[in-house]
């Protein structure tokens, strides 16, 4: 490193400066155990392995893996070679997954077994097919790789990855992120989790274990935050319930992270009540429901909301108990993390909200090849969200909905975020969504989708109309907001991210 020290730069390399100290700490992927020292070892024979297959600065390295030690190494290696790490979402449908990989004009293509017939397709399809990885040679290839590299001095605004949004509606938008930034993320989500009030926090005596895809956000960052900590991690390739609960209790993970979808299946699994849990779950990509946190505590998992999207890297705020006897305050989105301002200009709505609005040093800088959601995306300086939200007193956030799922009934704005919470409590309910629909006499009107408790039948309408009514009585609710119709599925249409599928609902009922 040359230069004065005020031109140290902020690289991915530099979370690995700490890692001596934590030479013997374990990473656990696929049955098989790492030290720390050893995952040193393997950063840079899987530096020399993609320098070999012609990787260069600036070239783009996709991955399609499930989670694992690879991933993990992979997260590392490349942006330190001075790459970008392309993680492919392979939840996508087929096509979508090649229009992301096209787009990103990846050179190589590291892929798991289970995606060879997608990656050999992509590649014989494709103009400038990228070279292609079998990751069920990886072991064999780092094992024959030298153990020495010099990874380059780089620029700390040098891109780092990029990824695709989940591609809700059109095609999914690429976004990117910078060292500079995601070691920024990387300082603010440790000073925040180090700060969180007992069992709430992450600790470097924590074991982790990611449940959010690593090729979804970075797994939420924490993989850089456990590494630069040196806690223990566990990598449990796909997430099979089962399979997550016997490590939960064989390795003592006592922190992860997931979508409400994921933390439900962990609920529903015949074996959770065989095993005493002491387990921290941070829950984003959906609204954390007060009923889903209440049966979580029932099982020792402490689950807290948390707020960010694809274009924010992703964590922006993150919910905690600020006060004896305030546990339904780990619903909320939060608090803003360090270095994140947030603001949300009021509507002018019933509900006195306004669209969460964000500036942070590690926010997107926009989407590829598209200038004009760019620009709305960054409307007069700030990250636009298109999530209707409020800052509480105490200067937490508190999402109201979507924008595009607010209800208008009557004259008078419905939250579908609000109505699921309270219908999620009926006891005769697994899941709910709700979803507006158009109305000739009324503009919209709340539908009600439901998933029974198995074996039960679904609820009437008359039953949740009296569930709802001490909400309409305090005022919580609107009386325009009880719904018409009671719609019962046998489960929820989701995204590739685990996300409701609410524009497949609306199709559905119209």
């Amino acid at each position: 490193m040359t230069g004065a020290p005020s031109d140290y730069p902020l690289l991915i390399g530099q979370l690995l400066a700490n890692l001596p100290q934590f030479a013997e700490q374990e990473i656990v992927s696929d049955g098989k155990r790492f030290t720390y020292a050893q995952f040193a070892r393997r950063l840079r024979q899987l530096a020399n392995v993609l320098t070999d297959l012609g990787v260069k600065p600036g070239m783009t390295v996709a991955v399609m893996d499930w989670d694992s030690h690879r991933y993990l190494e992979a997260y590392f290696a490349v942006p330190m070679i001075g790459a970008i790490l392309q993680t492919v979402n392979v939840r996508l449908a087929p096509a979508q997954i090649t229009f992301t990989l096209r787009q990103s004009c990846a050179q190589v293509l590291l892929y798991h077994p289970d995606f060879r017939e997608l990656a050999q397709d992509f590649a014989s399809s494709s103009a400038t097919p990228p070279r292609l990885f079998a990751m069920a040679d990886y072991e064999d290839h780092l094992a024959a790789a030298a153990t020495d590299f010099d990874f380059p001095e780089l620029d700390e605004n040098t891109l780092a990855t990029t990824f695709h949004t989940s591609g809700t509606s059109g095609d999914p938008k690429a976004v990117s992120f910078t060292h500079r930034q995601l070691v920024l993320h990387t300082l603010a989500m440790a000073g925040t989790l180090a700060n969180q009030p007992d069992g709430e926090g992450f600790r470097r005596s924590d074991v982790y274990m990611p449940m959010t895809p690593m090729f979804h956000v970075h797994a939420w960052g924490m993989p850089y935050l456990a590494t630069m900590l040196g806690a223990k991690q566990v990598y449990p390739g796909r997430y099979d319930p089962d399979e997550l609960l016997r490590l939960q209790h064989e390795e003592g993970v006592t922190f992860s992270h997931c979508v409400p979808t994921i933390l439900r299946m962990l609920l529903d699994c015949r074996t959770i009540d065989a095993r005493p849990l002491r387990w921290t779950i941070i829950i984003g990509g959906s609204a954390l429901s007060e009923a889903l946190r209440i049966e979580a505590h029932r099982h020792g998992i402490v689950a807290i909301g948390g707020y960010g999207m694809s274009e924010t890297g992703p964590v922006v705020a993150l919910s905690r108990s600020v006060r004896s006897g305030s546990p339904a305050l780990l619903g909320r989105a939060g608090f803003p993390v360090p270095l994140v301002w947030a603001r949300c200009p009021r509507t002018g709505n019933d509900n006195q909200a306004g669209e969460l609005q964000l500036r942070a040093p590690w926010l997107t800088a926009g989407y590829r090849d598209d200038s004009t959601a760019s620009a709305a995306l960054w409307a007069d300086s700030w990250l636009h969200t298109q999530d209707l939200a409020r800052i509480d007193a105490d200067g937490a956030i508190s999402i109201v909905d979507r924008i595009k799922d607010v209800i208008k009934t009557g004259g008078e704005w419905v939250s579908s975020l609000t109505l699921e919470d309270l219908c999620a409590r009926h006891p005769d309910v697994v899941e709910v969504a709700v979803v507006g629909i158009p109305d000739d006499r009324w503009g919209e009107r709340p539908v009600l989708f439901v998933v029974p408790v198995p074996e039960r039948p679904p609820p009437t309408l008359a039953s949740i109309h009296e569930l709802l009514r001490p909400a309409i009585s305090n005022g919580t609710i609107s009386r325009y907001a009880i719904p018409d119709r009671i719609i019962s599925r046998s489960e929820l249409p989701r995204n590739s991210t685990g996300k409701l599928d609410k524009a497949s609902l609306r199709t559905s009922v119209q």
